[in-house]
């Protein structure tokens, strides 16, 4: 067997460089870094020779670069994702809100903070945190109930499993989320002889899910048997590249449909079947039709209190939830009828199966009034006087191109644009919900390499004078 010789991190670094999606993009297309004690000698020097074949961006800010590889991930709908790097104790530590925000929006991003010495010589290190009893304990074990998968690095060949497991685990469409490798920093600067196998192109799929037969009979009769069905498209719909599969599916068996926050531009806004937003930050007219849904079909959603109003907004007596999700869990929430699938390859079987079959129109009229009501907010304003959040957003549409990002700061502007955000189509605007833990800002100078044009509302904008 052939082999190479080559540190526990210069042989990370180049396992990553070879990682691949199915489109022959790189897989990680960087990483991120603060360089302190505990990376700086391992990681830092290859990551340094490696150059642009896995390109290192400088952070200044553990949780906001963190929070950039998210974005990114987000924005690559789930097919690419960034690395990020750190010092040991506090440094590595200011990551851990950024892996709660991954966890919970379901986001891949590789974190690899640097750990204490697995050999425990120098204990206690620079920012070690110590625990009185138990000396197996350091920071980064904070990083356990925020990540999908978590390993320490505590022997170079570790990484022979660690790495293709982290691999996995954030390619996988149900258990996509945060991966922590705990990186000793001893361990970071050991030689190993390793495979040379190990360091060969991969490139790593997209699984679609096929749905069961059963439950995809199921499903088809729940549909068949609704007069007044809802179809609410999630963010699942976007990581499944499902938007013109799921508006052929509406148009064929007219069926109408609203979009999570997640979900937002995943079919275009001007489809005579798409009533825009739904729930807590929704629009009269996707809600108008939710209040007398006697069947709503949730597509790659998580069926989160702002999308359900905290289930205050579903009033028709007789409702019945469905879900077709690719994680069990998500399928089944609420006791709905659960269809374990891809959002694509579940929609494509489940058309299939319906036919022709058309359910009774939907009141088209709520969408007219809506959109003659956010059009008349979103007009530009009249006199020297304060715009409103909505005729920034107005501002912002009639000038904006059509790969242009839009990022949100928390408040109440995020909802508003939800709410009033046209899209020419699905690619029109893609947008990413940023909240406090950004630090309101992003690192600029990595922000002029992200493809497309990127605008940013702050909620304080509606403030500033004419």
């Amino acid at each position: 067997m052939k082999t190479i010789r080559l540190t526990a991190a210069q042989a990370m670094v180049r396992f990553l460089s070879a990682q691949k999606n199915s489109v022959g993009d790189p897989l990680i297309a960087g990483c991120w870094a603060i360089f302190g004690h505990g990376n700086v000698a391992g990681l830092g020097e290859a990551l340094e020779a490696a150059g642009d074949d896995l390109p290192t961006w400088r952070g200044h800010n553990e949780q906001s670069m963190a929070h950039a590889a998210i974005a990114f991930a987000k924005a690559k709908n789930r097919q690419q994702m960034m690395a990020v790097t750190t010092s040991i104790g506090p440094g590595a530590l200011n990551m851990v809100t950024a892996a709660a925000l991954a966890h919970v929006n379901r986001l891949p991003v590789l974190l690899i903070p640097g750990d204490v010495f697995a050999n425990r010589a120098p204990d206690p290190v620079l920012q070690q945190v110590e625990d009185f009893e138990d000396g197996t304990v350091s920071a980064n074990d904070c990083f356990r109930p925020v990540s999908r998968y978590f390993d320490r690095i505590t022997r170079p060949e570790q990484l022979l499993a660690a790495l293709p497991r982290a691999m996995a685990c954030l390619t996988d469409p149900a258990a996509c989320g945060p991966v922590t490798l705990s990186f000793c920093q001893d361990v970071q600067a050991e030689a190993h002889d390793w495979p040379a196998s190990f360091f060969e192109p991969r490139v790593w799929h997209q699984r679609r899910i096929r749905p069961d037969r059963d439950e995809l009979e199921a499903m088809a009769a729940a549909i068949g048997a609704a007069k007044r069905p809802l179809l609410i498209a999630g963010g699942g719909v976007l990581y499944s590249g499902a938007g013109e599969t799921l508006a052929r599916f509406c148009t064929r068996h007219q069926i109408p449909m609203a979009e999570t926050q997640a979900g937002k531009s995943a079919v275009a806004w001007d489809h005579s079947l798409n009533f825009g937003s739904i729930g807590v930050t929704g629009t009269s007219a996707a809600n108008g039709v939710a209040e007398v849904a006697d069947l709503i079909i949730g597509v790659g959603t998580r069926f989160a209190d702002f999308t359900t109003g905290s289930w205050a907004l579903f009033k028709n007596p007789d409702r019945r939830m469905a879900s077709i999700n690719v994680t069990a869990f998500d399928a089944g929430k609420h006791d709905a009828l659960c269809m374990v699938a891809d959002a694509k390859a579940g929609l494509e079987e489940l058309g299939a199966l319906l036919g022709d079959h058309t359910c009774p129109a939907p009141d088209g009229a709520l969408k007219t009034k809506w959109l003659a009501e956010a059009d008349a907010v979103m007009a530009p304003p009249t006199g020297n006087t304060h715009p409103t959040d909505a005729q920034v957003i107005g501002a912002v549409q009639r000038t904006v191109d059509a790969d242009t990002i839009v990022v949100c700061a928390a408040g109440g502007l995020p909802g508003e644009f939800t709410n009033y955000g046209k899209r020419a189509g699905p690619t029109a605007i893609t947008w990413n919900m940023v909240f406090r833990a950004w630090g309101m800002k992003l690192p600029g100078g990595w922000v002029s390499r992200w493809p497309g044009r990127i605008v940013m509302l702050w909620s304080w904008l509606a403030m500033a004078p004419t």
